[in-house]
């Protein structure tokens, strides 16, 4: 038995590492038997054994010691094996980085070697000139170093040499697809840079397309060496690129010219050394200034079917290149066909509307073709929803053309006249019954006996006899055309015409004033038309909305159609302007008879003389404006201003008379000569119109219009007076002296004409 362990322990050392676990269960089960073994041996053979007792013992001592011995055995294989597996571990950890590492390797290696093949492989198909396949390769070249730079571990000095002939050989790629695109796509292009080409030089434009086949055995896409460069292109990102700069010359040089030029036309070609020829002519039969919508989509749609035929049929990647250039151009192309074709295809009556169907159903057919050759995608729809919405158009279009035609007038000059009299009415168009359409018919003028003649007079609504601008009633007449129009039009037309008549009005209030600010502060003429022009206006606008208001839309005729409104503001313009140029003439006669040296010391000859002068200035200056005003004015408006002005300049010579301390007899002579000449000629300035006999009326009528014309004439009637006859005058405070002078004023009056006697003291007595 101690042989056996001895030979275990023996043994042990040099068992091998995977047998080890094996190896000390193997063990453990013979221990186990031999303790079976002796406990039966020890059962079984008691008797027999019984005097060897002894020796019994000394076997089960040595049995216990034999397992003490298998215990510490067993604890230092477990530590050595502990110890094993984990240097195992870490091998095991060791030798998987290092396959990984050495897996990177192979991969690299493998990405190194697709490089290095593609590029080969992109050399010899450029020689070939096969351009879609050496995209290609270049492309597999850059896909190998764009994996590589995703290794942390992949060297940089490589990388670098690597991006460096990836860019040299896709430089070199571009260079040669170039000049194979400028040897196929040849532009012939005016030598002038202006932005302005004329006819002449469009005729000039030539584009070349030569699209000849490749060789045999050529792959199906590249059987045109053309398609191979755009697809090429496409692969390297540059295909936008050079698609963009072929649009913006396609659309300069050819499909603008087409739109905005009717007398050019598009002829196609085929030459055997050029290829497909596009090239522009002028048709000198065509009338420039008539872009018809149906000769546009004409000359448009062949220059677009050959380059879908012949160049932009094919496709890269789901995408068409017609629907690639269509993108580029549409834009632009379809606003030029808006602003420069369809506007100017609008009626410009709404008895044409009906018309435009022919315009609408060729658009749609225009539309539709580009759809067809991919030009178009199918939610683009611009020129159809332009020419569906044709009514939006036309009252835009008639609101411009109006508002243009309005500034005119109103920029015009105003001194162009014409007469305004009581029995002048504004011709208003008859408007047709319900459901019927407006037609040209005769103009009729209003009844005059329209109100009962027993409560108002027939002229009582009538604008006075005057003179207007001729450039104010045509203004008039285009807005009574206006609504006209919208009286028959859809809704939407008639608000946006009613809208632009106001909008006319509006704009003459805040224009003229501003346009013609300085002539009417320096010509009191048009200072008067002005007043008379905004008077007409204010006149018409009273009644202008009702005469329509039953033939407008609903929400026009329940009250909002109206103009009185601005009745108010154009009373208040006109009047504020005249206002301006009477306070302009009064500030000049002020200047004028501050020339008069207050009427002072007139016993001196000088002093006398330029008093004198004054006084004539000041007639002479009212009798200009009488000549300015004469027939242009009202009566009435004339005779008040013309009053105004004197009625200053009496004021004012008045005043200076009373502010004298002494007059001399001589120098009251010299005054009632001045006040006498006033009094004689000022009234000849009252003459409003131009027969003199009737003017007559109103010269005798001055008290009328010049407030202190009577105090005046009591003025010079003293200063010529003794003092018996000033004193019954004042008649005790009722004669006609006291009626214009206080007893205060004509003591003053009589103590600075009179020296002091007692015949003026008993005079003053008299004056209360």
């Amino acid at each position: 038995m101690a042989s056996f362990v001895t030979e275990v322990l023996a043994s042990s050392g040099k068992l091998e590492k995977e047998d080890l676990s094996g190896k000390i269960c193997k063990l453990s089960r013979k221990v186990q038997d031999t303790k079976v073994e002796v406990c039966d041996f020890m059962k079984g053979k008691y008797k027999d054994f019984l005097p060897n007792l002894q020796d019994s013992e000394e076997l089960m001592e040595q049995v216990g010691e034999l397992s003490r011995e298998l215990d510490t055995l067993k604890n230092c294989i477990d530590t050595e094996v502990k110890q094993s597996v984990h240097t195992s571990v870490t091998e095991y950890a060791d030798l998987k980085q290092q396959l990984e590492k050495n897996t990177v390797v192979i991969t690299l290696l493998g990405h190194l070697k697709e490089f290095h093949t593609a590029m080969d492989e992109f050399t010899r198909a450029l020689t070939a000139m096969k351009y879609v396949e050496a995209a290609e390769q270049l492309k597999k070249g850059r896909d190998s170093v764009a994996f590589l730079k995703r290794w942390k571990d992949a060297q940089l000095p490589l990388l670098a040499v690597l991006n460096s002939e990836l860019n040299v050989q896709r430089e070199n790629l571009l260079y040669h697809l170039g000049l194979e695109w400028n040897r196929l796509v040849v532009w012939t292009l005016p030598t002038s840079h202006k932005d302005g080409v004329d006819l002449q030089a469009f005729q000039t434009v030539r584009l070349n397309l030569r699209t000849g086949s490749d060789e045999e055995d050529a792959q199906p896409e590249d059987k045109s060496r053309l398609h191979a460069v755009l697809q090429a292109l496409a692969l390297h990102g540059e295909l936008q690129y050079r698609l963009k700069l072929f649009s913006q010359a396609l659309l300069k040089y050819i499909l603008r010219p087409l739109v905005v030029h009717p007398s050019l036309s598009v002829y196609v070609t085929r030459q055997e050394e050029d290829g497909l020829v596009l090239a522009l002519q002028r048709d000198e039969h065509q009338n420039p200034d008539t872009p018809s919508p149906a000769l546009v989509y004409g000359r448009l749609q062949p220059v677009l079917k050959t380059l879908h035929s012949h160049l932009l049929h094919v496709s890269v990647g789901n995408q068409k290149l017609s629907s690639v250039l269509g993108d580029l151009i549409w834009e632009e192309l379809s606003n030029c066909i808006i602003h420069d074709c369809l506007q100017h295809s609008i009626p410009s009556n709404s008895s044409q509307l009906d018309q435009y169907s022919t315009v609408v159903k060729e658009t749609e057919e225009f539309e539709k073709s580009l759809k067809e050759m991919s030009f178009l995608r199918e939610d683009h729809t611009d020129l159809h929803k332009y020419v569906r919405n044709i009514n939006c158009h036309f009252a835009s279009k008639k609101c411009k053309d109006v508002i243009v035609a309005a500034r005119k007038l109103m920029t015009s000059k105003m001194h162009n006249t014409v007469k305004i009299c009581p029995e002048t009415k504004l011709l208003l168009p008859k408007l047709p019954g319900p459901g019927g359409d407006v037609k040209k018919q005769s103009v009729v003028k209003a009844e005059p006996g329209m109100v009962n003649a027993k409560q108002l007079s027939s002229s009582s609504m009538a604008l006075p006899a005057c003179r207007i601008s001729e450039s104010v009633q045509q203004l008039m007449e285009l807005a009574l055309a206006t609504l006209t129009e919208a009286a028959g039009s859809s809704t939407q037309c008639a608000l946006q015409l009613f809208f632009t008549v106001r909008n006319i009005f509006q704009l003459y209030y805040d224009v003229v004033p501003t346009y013609h600010r300085e002539n009417l502060l320096k010509f009191p003429h048009l200072a008067a038309i002005q007043h008379n022009n905004c008077m007409y206006l204010a006149h018409h606008l009273l009644t202008l909305g009702h005469h329509f208001s039953a033939r407008l839309p609903q929400m026009l005729s329940e009250g909002v159609g109206t103009f009185v409104d601005m009745v108010p503001s154009f009373r208040k313009l006109g009047v504020q302007c005249f206002l301006d140029q009477l306070n302009v003439q009064r500030t000049e006669l002020l200047d004028r008879l501050s020339t008069a040296h207050n009427l002072c010391n007139l016993d001196d000859e000088a002093n006398y003389t330029a008093a004198s002068k004054a006084v004539r200035q000041v007639i002479h200056q009212l009798k200009r404006l009488s000549t300015v005003w004469q027939d242009v004015l009202p009566v009435s408006i004339y005779c008040k201003a013309m009053g105004t002005l004197l009625n200053t300049a009496i004021a004012e010579i008045t005043a200076k008379v009373m502010a004298l301390e002494d007059i001399s007899s001589e120098e009251g002579e010299h005054l009632h000569t001045l006040c006498q000449t006033l009094l004689e000629e000022a009234p000849l300035v009252f003459t409003p119109l131009t027969e003199e006999k009737k003017n007559l009326k109103y010269q005798e009528e001055v008290a009328l219009y010049v407030k202190k014309w009577s105090m005046f004439k009591e003025l010079a009637v003293v200063l010529r007076a003794n003092l018996q006859e000033i004193v019954d005058r004042w008649a005790d405070g009722k004669g006609p002296l006291a009626v214009e002078f206080s007893g205060s004023e004509v003591k003053s009056l009589v103590r600075a004409l009179f020296q002091n006697t007692e015949r003026r003291a008993v005079a003053l007595t008299k004056i209360k």
